[in-house]
């Protein structure tokens, strides 16, 4: 039977591309989503793959989530957890507001989706957990002290999990993607976004569908050897 992966926010951008990636492969795939009900429509209608809203900061929603999953569709054999937000600003300028919503959204939810499956998977002896960190969690970014900040703890919960659950069959691996090119990037002005670029030494945005072949090479079960990674997905544009 094949295994069963759940993507958060898997309707638009990475999520969605590693959810197609997933499910080309032969997974069964379901994805979350956070508010966009139409984006969300379109998604499943377009790829069969179911969708459920909830808000992944929230522990009792991941929970109740997942047991319906559970019940519906069996254990979840693969997490992705890669559902974040952005709410930019100086530091100077930010209110707890902006602080604590990307906490909360980008790293807490990791706890709070980890949480409800990670005694499922060491009880069956066979987990993948990849979690989508970011280069702005390695290098830090202006603007971004909130976002920075929460991408690398989800870096260091990475590396804590991991150690936990080794002897169990679960790894726990996470991926710090660069500049990809999806909606949000491309609301970025056009001469913003060519600066970025010309920063980048592969001279172009990554695309969705290599964050998804990053996270099939990681959920596959020849990859057990490897746990506590951060795989960086930037063109150069950063190494660590």
């Amino acid at each position: 039977m094949a295994r069963l992966a759940l993507v958060t926010g898997g309707t638009r951008g990475i999520g969605a591309g590693i959810a197609r990636s997933l499910k080309e492969k032969g997974y069964n795939v379901v994805v979350t989503y956070g508010g966009n009900a139409k984006k969300a429509k379109e998604f499943s209608e377009s790829t069969h793959i179911p969708s459920y809203q909830w808000d992944v900061s929230d522990f009792q929603a991941c929970a109740s989530g997942i047991a319906h999953i559970h019940e519906k569709y069996g254990q979840i054999d693969i997490l992705v957890n890669n559902a974040g937000i952005t709410r930019d600003g100086f530091l100077h300028k930010m209110t707890p507001e902006m602080w604590g919503d990307v906490i909360q959204t980008n790293l807490t939810s990791c706890f709070n989706m980890c949480r409800a499956v990670i005694e499922t998977m060491r009880n069956q002896g066979f987990g993948r957990i990849i979690n989508i960190a970011s280069i702005n969690g390695l290098k830090g970014q202006i603007g971004q002290t909130n976002y920075s900040a929460a991408k690398a703890g989800v870096i260091g919960f990475t590396k804590a999990l991991a150690l936990e659950s080794a002897n169990k069959g679960v790894t726990i691996n996470a991926i710090a993607p660069g500049y990809i090119d999806t909606d949000m990037i491309q609301a970025i002005p056009g001469s913003v976004l060519d600066q970025i670029v010309a920063g980048i030494p592969s001279k172009r945005l990554g695309t969705a569908n290599e964050i998804g072949q990053a996270v099939l090479f990681l959920a596959d079960e020849s990859s057990g050897f490897i746990n506590g990674a951060t795989l960086n997905i930037n063109g150069g544009q950063y190494m660590s």
